[in-house]
């Protein structure tokens, strides 16, 4: 094997690493790829010789890269037209059960969508102590700050995030009920056995960024929600193809008309097991990567 091809496997071993961090950070499935792929061609070119630790190189380069990203990608987030979602993504796992709910609470569009409140810094930070279990040295090296800064940045990371970074994951018989009530209230239009599933304080939003017809306000409380299913999505979506599938990693579905994906819903749950966020996208430019599944860690 030669000094490239060695190169490119140290690479892919690492890739689902550089590919779960980048998409946390960013939010996005194609930002996150173009931002790895980026990262590849600079692993090509560097002096490898000289690097001692290529993992840890790897996620410096990665984690510095992708909050130079998140910095300009937030200016654009402020002139986003309606409510702002993270892309969702297909993903699938052979792992243990316990890893799979590990990774499917610290990819939950909820979660991911909780890190909007934190500077760039304090998401990277956060997340490579917290989901990734690194040291405060190690993550200090990556974020590109003294140790005692980077203690303070997963300190104020905490601090912002509050309670609401506890991540519930019920287990994945009481998801797919969730989903077959979801969908029998859509078909149908009833909405009863779906009710005792929600919480009294659900909230419902949509992603369309102006691109496809959705509501542009958040839905507050158990009947605006209840209503807006068994009244708009019932009339909408009633003839559609209806695919329960995995999306970040948890049980989600993907809603198809004449073929196309046209939206997915995806959903957060109290301490109780019941749903108390439903997001929807409907936005075209992030449902094209839900055809093919993200391998991430």
């Amino acid at each position: 094997m030669n000094c490239a091809e060695n190169a490119a496997t140290v690479f892919e071993q690492r890739r689902p690493f550089l590919l779960g961090l980048a998409y946390r950070i960013l939010g996005s499935r194609v930002e996150a790829e173009d931002a790895v792929q980026e990262l590849f061609i600079k692993w090509l070119e560097a002096d490898r010789a000289s690097i001692a630790t290529p993992a840890a190189w790897l996620t410096t380069a990665c984690t510095r890269h992708c909050i130079d990203l998140l910095r300009s990608a937030h200016k654009s987030r402020v002139v986003y037209i309606g409510t702002w979602l993270p892309e969702p993504i297909h993903t699938a796992h052979q792992d243990s059960p316990e890893h799979v709910h590990e990774l499917a609470s610290s990819l939950s569009t909820a979660f991911v969508l909780l890190l909007e409140r934190l500077t760039p810094k304090e998401r990277a930070a956060y997340l490579l102590y917290e989901i990734f279990d690194m040291d405060y040295p190690q993550v200090a090296d990556a974020v590109g700050v003294q140790e005692a800064a980077c203690r303070k940045l997963v300190s104020r990371a905490k601090a912002s995030l509050g309670s609401a970074q506890t991540r519930y994951q019920p287990e994945p018989v009481r998801q797919n009920q969730l989903l077959s009530a979801f969908h029998n209230a859509i078909t149908s239009g009833s909405t009863a056995n779906l009710s005792v599933m929600l919480s009294e304080d659900v909230e419902l939003c949509a992603d369309s960024g102006g691109k496809a017809s959705a509501i542009r306000e958040t839905l507050f409380g158990i009947e605006s929600v209840l209503d807006f299913i068994g009244q708009s999505l019932h009339a909408y979506w009633q003839t559609c193809e209806w695919l329960p599938v995995e999306i970040n990693g948890a049980r989600g579905a993907i809603i198809k008309a004449d073929g196309v994906i046209t939206a997915s819903m995806t959903f957060a749950f109290d301490e109780t097991g019941r749903v108390n966020r439903v997001f929807i996208m409907r936005n075209p430019d992030k449902l094209v990567g839900l055809d093919a599944s993200f391998n991430v860690q």
